[in-house]
């Protein structure tokens, strides 16, 4: 059964060369998640969506290998101009290190963020040497068991699963609560108090990392067999040095 726990064996931010190199020769991919600090209620920490995406990817990259690149806290409000051109630099950078697939996803829900993402991949995926995309967490698993809101039965459900310890379902009160996004409780969805639990949370998890781990596959599987490999010969002083 999936555990919450993430590995630091999969986190880059955490490796030694050598493990960065035999994780990437293995599996040449790697994992970005992003998301906003922002309001989820009085019951949730406010980097949820970064947090989630975040646990997401460590579940696929244990399951399927490759690395997951430490939590972007940012989203498609800020100035994308700027923005666009410092993501395509770290894009590029990571194909620079070796990766062959690069996989994006933003764990707030809102079509700017795919957008963002997948405009910043395009000039670094344009020499075919490499694939990527930006996704949602749950694009690739959205169903009954697993899909998405803003702080309500699914994403209160998630972080039940992996930061327990940073929920308090008290804080909503007893009474009633409205559910429609706005004041006073910013929550959209199925009331958490209600219908979340960690084992729901689990079960999303499970199926959202196991599709994007498919992703994965599909992706390397699709470039042609000379760059499928990890591009570098080595994660060595003379090959390489930072992202």
């Amino acid at each position: 059964m999936l555990t919450s726990d993430c590995s630091r064996d999969v986190q880059l931010q955490f490796l030694r060369p050598a493990q960065l190199e035999m994780r990437a020769k293995e599996f040449p991919a790697i994992y970005v998640p992003f998301g906003p600090i922002e309001w989820h209620g009085h019951h949730m920490p406010l980097g949820c969506d970064a947090l989630k995406a975040h646990g997401i990817l460590c579940k696929t990259a244990e399951q399927y290998g490759g690395v997951v690149y430490p939590p972007f806290f940012l989203h498609d409000g800020w100035n994308l101009a700027p923005l666009t051109t410092v993501l395509t630099d770290l894009f590029q950078r990571l194909k620079n290190t070796g990766f062959r697939v690069i996989i994006g996803v933003s764990g707030h829900n809102v079509q700017g963020m795919i957008d963002m993402m997948n405009n910043a991949l395009e000039p670094v995926v344009e020499d075919g040497t490499v694939r990527g995309i930006g996704i949602w967490e749950v694009s690739l698993s959205r169903s009954e068991e697993c899909s998405t809101d803003h702080a309500a039965k699914w994403e209160t459900s998630d972080m039940l699963f992996f930061h327990p310890d940073r929920v308090d379902l008290s804080a909503l009160g007893e009474g009633p609560m409205n559910l429609d996004m706005k004041a006073p409780s910013g929550i959209g969805g199925l009331d958490p108090r209600e219908h979340a639990s960690a084992e729901v949370g689990r079960r999303c998890v499970e199926l959202a990392s196991a599709a994007i781990g498919e992703k994965a596959k599909e992706l390397l599987a699709s470039l042609p067999k000379e760059h499928q490999a990890f591009r570098k010969p080595a994660i060595e002083v003379e090959h390489w040095w930072m992202v």
